[in-house]
């Protein structure tokens, strides 16, 4: 039973996408290029408990998990061996934890407010979060020796790649164009990380 959750970094890397994918389809007119996804679970979209209910909360669930197994199967090796690996674990848990944060308090409708409310806020900082915790997994993966180096590698161009796309959404946020598009493209260097990364322990 413990083995399967070995499973749990795959399933959310798959669930996530085709997670948001299913809310959008009962979201009339949801763009998934000018629109975030946490717009999904805004306040007043049509989606606002859809989305949280079969995103955010299994997510959560799902990467928690994924961060016990990390922990729990390097309890029992050496120290300067399951280190980084038990780091990663913890930020694989954080992000789980932020997940469920971004679930259960919903940005608002309008994502260029100059006002936001504290469940927005609230939101944002847990997104931010999530964000810095799986630049900090793949980057503990790039400088350590007890990988291969060809995840090393991978592990860089996936920050690289994470870095990249926030810095385009950050200008067609300004710009209000298509920040939908590279929030996806950012996180998805971020969940591509995961997938490989989970791949490359059960393999």
């Amino acid at each position: 039973m413990f083995d399967l959750l070995s499973y749990t970094g795959i399933i959310a890397s798959i669930w996530i996408v085709v997670g948001i994918y299913i809310a959008s389809l009962y979201y009339p007119n949801y763009s998934h290029t000018r629109q975030f996804c946490s717009e999904l679970g805004a306040f007043g979209s049509p989606t606002q408990k859809l989305s949280p209910a079969i995103n955010n909360y299994p997510l959560g669930l799902l990467f928690i998990l994924f961060g016990y197994y990390l922990i729990a199967a390097n309890s029992s090796t050496l120290f300067s061996a399951s280190f980084p690996t038990t780091i990663i674990g913890a930020m694989v848990i954080v992000h789980g934890v932020c997940t469920w944060v971004c679930g259960f308090f919903p940005m608002d409708a309008d994502p260029y407010t100059s006002t936001p409310t504290t469940s927005c806020k609230i939101h944002t900082w847990a997104g931010l979060i999530m964000l810095i915790s799986f630049i900090v997994a793949p980057a503990i993966v790039m400088f350590s020796s007890a990988y291969p180096i060809a995840l090393r590698l991978f592990s860089f161009n996936c920050i690289l790649g994470c870095f990249f796309f926030s810095y385009k959404l950050s200008g067609a946020l300004k710009a209000k164009t298509h920040p939908g598009l590279y929030q996806r493209l950012s996180y998805g260097f971020q969940i591509l990380w995961l997938f490989v990364y989970s791949l490359y322990l059960i393999g």
